[in-house]
């Protein structure tokens, strides 16, 4: 029954039987005369590889159905040669070693910007500088004998002091190189890490991916993060040492750059990991040039984005950020409706669970189809 087909077993006769016992002689709708499509059986002996599995999942139910339709809007989005494709990123994600994930985002040409919190570049810098997290088993160690030893807890996870004292120096070694007689934003500070990685560091990493491809990292929140607060130690040892010198940055630099980048797009996707800053300041970009139009009559334009997938756990009744639905993103202007062709996955998970699912499906579909991302406009962003 799962496949659609007629039943077999049932006469004209006993269909009529079910019509004339119906209650108040309702005509009782039979799924596809209505455009209801039919779930079906998850048959694992037909599964071979991830893209299989999800592709089946897309015609299940509840939550394995999103993840499944989550893999079908990338797909789109990654094969739409006009989409430019904003990645968000909130959340302890290189902590929980999720970090190559975003790698194989920029690397393979999924996305083509980064906004981030500030804590998941500086997690990300540290495990790409060859430092590591540990596990931490609950009734090891309390968070009093883990202050005096030294070690950080996010969740179920250590980040050792002395990892962030370690990328601190890295991070004078970057700084130093900068020409600090202009105002800068978090993209020039992540490029110009992510430069230091590729020149000096073997490996992978976040920022070494972003400015190999000329990805750039928006941190909105910049100063909420250790990397952050490594730019106000710099200036302050600056200070310290009776120079004049420091780095001047502006947040309004980002602002702009992301704008008038995204301004010149025809097509826009957003694949979002949680909430939180990252995801509002990449989405406000349509709102912004509107109004820009609006008040200024000149400069602005009229975006928002057609594909969206959002992984995150948070439900939408608790009124905040990271529970905010796409659809109410379309009152804002932020993004197409259903009906105006928009592309709109919510994917209600943890998201290490669900989002190397999602890419590693996303990789082996195009890699069936023989498809290499190509795009109608420059990665060279910074």
């Amino acid at each position: 029954m799962g496949n659609g087909k007629k039943v077999a077993f049932l006469t004209e006769e006993d269909e009529a039987e079910i019509q004339l016992g119906s209650r108040d002689r309702r005509k009782l709708g039979k799924g596809h005369e209505d455009n209801f499509e039919p779930v079906v059986a998850l048959d694992l002996s037909q599964i071979q590889n991830f893209d299989d599995l999800t592709k089946a999942m897309a015609n299940t139910a509840f939550g394995g159905r999103t993840v499944g339709e989550a893999v079908d809007a990338l797909y789109q989005m990654a094969t739409d040669p006009d989409c430019f494709v904003v990645l968000t990123l909130s959340g302890a994600m290189t902590v929980a070693k999720m970090g190559l994930v975003i790698s194989d985002m920029i690397d393979k040409g999924l996305v083509h910007a980064v906004v981030s919190t500030g804590a998941l570049m500086t997690h990300g810098f540290v495990e790409a500088a060859g430092m590591h997290h540990y596990k931490y088993r609950f009734g090891q160690m309390n968070d009093e004998e883990l202050f005096e030893k030294g070690y950080n807890r996010v969740y179920d996870t250590l980040e050792p002091e002395r990892n962030l004292d370690a990328a601190e120096i890295i991070v004078k070694k970057v700084l130093d190189t900068l020409d600090l007689s202009q105002p800068i934003g978090s993209i020039h500070i992540h490029n110009s890490i992510g430069k230091y990685l590729n020149e000096h560091l073997e490996g992978r990493g976040v920022l070494k991916s972003a400015y190999e491809k000329g990805v750039p990292v928006y941190v909105p929140a910049f100063t909420d993060s250790e990397l952050g607060l490594d730019v106000g130690i710099f200036n302050r040892r600056k200070k310290k040492e009776g120079s004049e010198d420091k780095i001047q940055y502006d947040a309004y630099i980002d602002l702009e750059h992301y704008t008038e980048l995204v301004r010149k797009q025809k097509t826009l996707g957003i694949f979002t990991i949680g909430g939180g800053v990252p995801r509002n300041w990449a989405q406000q970009v349509g709102p912004y040039l509107d109004i820009i139009q609006k008040r200024l009559r000149a400069g602005g334009a009229f975006v928002r984005f057609k594909y969206g997938v959002r992984i995150c756990p948070e439900p939408v009744h608790w009124g905040g950020l990271s529970g905010c639905t796409y659809s109410e993103g379309v009152s804002w202007g932020k993004f197409m409706s259903v009906k105006e062709g928009g592309v709109q996955v919510e994917v209600l998970s943890d998201a290490t669970i669900a989002w190397p699912l999602i890419i590693k499906a996303t990789l082996e579909r195009l890699g069936k189809n023989n498809i290499e991302i190509k795009k109608n406009f420059s990665l060279n962003h910074i």
